[in-house]
């Protein structure tokens, strides 16, 4: 199986080099997210058996203020890829994301629920689903949420740095989600890809995230309570509304998983699991 990643240095493109060591990983430098013409001439040239796209337009408040940069990473460079990978005939996998909803309380997000970005990010990682399925080849979307790993920026980083200095930290415990090792979401990835490549993938949108489902402050708790710190942080839960940021975040990001349990027999990854692995493998390289 001849594996093309778009991404090398980002959480879950790392992970993946470690399942496909003989994967082909294209960085910014040899693939520039914002020239997707480029971005579909790569997959013409490589002409490998399977594309996965695992790089992204992230910053989220940023975003709000670069739309038209985070239009052409998150929407027409997978676009061109997939319409490129379609011609082929090759199955293209696609990273997505819970901001593509509104966040309303309730039940966690099923694959065929009303979508609703609140910001730019969601919208313009919405428009590069619909891109990619207007391709029409055979395809995979995969909307995930509150990815973590050793590496790259993340929330579970950014707590330990901040917890390094402050007493006291206060997180927002009004927002709703299930963490994902990035570890998980890669071999996620494999999986879907082994199956096309053995004629049983199923094209369409797959939710892939974390359980059980928490809360931004208890998934702080969590954290400290597994970091080998020589003082752990209280953690002071806060409302969304005492912690402003430029894009408005979904309240609930819970994502139902039934579907890709059912068709490619993929289970929800315990993030608690997954967090014990991120703290040994950051405490191996201190």
């Amino acid at each position: 199986m001849e594996v093309l990643v778009f991404g090398r240095t980002g959480q879950v493109a790392v992970e993946l080099a470690r399942l496909l060591p003989g994967a082909r990983f294209l960085g910014r430098d040899e693939a520039d997210l914002g020239d997707p013409a480029a971005c579909a001439a790569e997959v013409t040239r490589l002409r490998p058996g399977i594309v996965i796209n695992a790089a992204a337009y992230t910053a989220v408040d940023q975003a709000e203020d670069d739309a038209e940069t985070a239009r052409r990473v998150n929407a027409a460079a997978p676009g061109a890829m997939a319409e490129a990978a379609a011609t082929l005939g090759i199955p293209f996998l696609h990273l997505s994301t819970d901001y593509v909803f509104d966040g309303s309380p309730g039940r966690a997000w099923r694959e065929d629920d009303p979508v609703g970005p609140l910001g730019v990010y969601g919208r313009t990682k919405l428009e590069g689903e619909r891109l990619v399925a207007a391709a029409g080849g055979a395809h995979v979307i995969l909307r995930t949420a509150w990815v973590f790993s050793a590496h790259g920026r993340n929330f579970v980083k950014t707590m330990l740095r901040l917890g390094r200095d402050r007493p006291v930290l206060r997180v927002v415990a009004d927002q709703h989600g299930g963490p994902t090792p990035a570890a998980d979401i890669a071999a996620a990835l494999v999986t879907i890809a082994r199956a096309f490549d053995a004629g049983r993938g199923q094209s369409g949108i797959f939710h892939f995230a974390g359980a059980p489902a928490t809360t931004w402050a208890e998934f702080a708790a969590a954290i400290f309570g597994m970091a080998a710190l020589p003082v752990r942080p209280a953690v002071e839960p806060i409302a969304t509304q005492d912690y402003p940021t430029r894009a408005r975040r979904p309240a609930n990001s819970v994502l139902d998983c039934g579907r890709i349990a059912r068709t490619y027999g993929i289970a929800q990854p315990d993030w608690r699991a997954g967090l014990r692995a991120v703290m040994r493998e950051l405490e191996a390289g201190a």
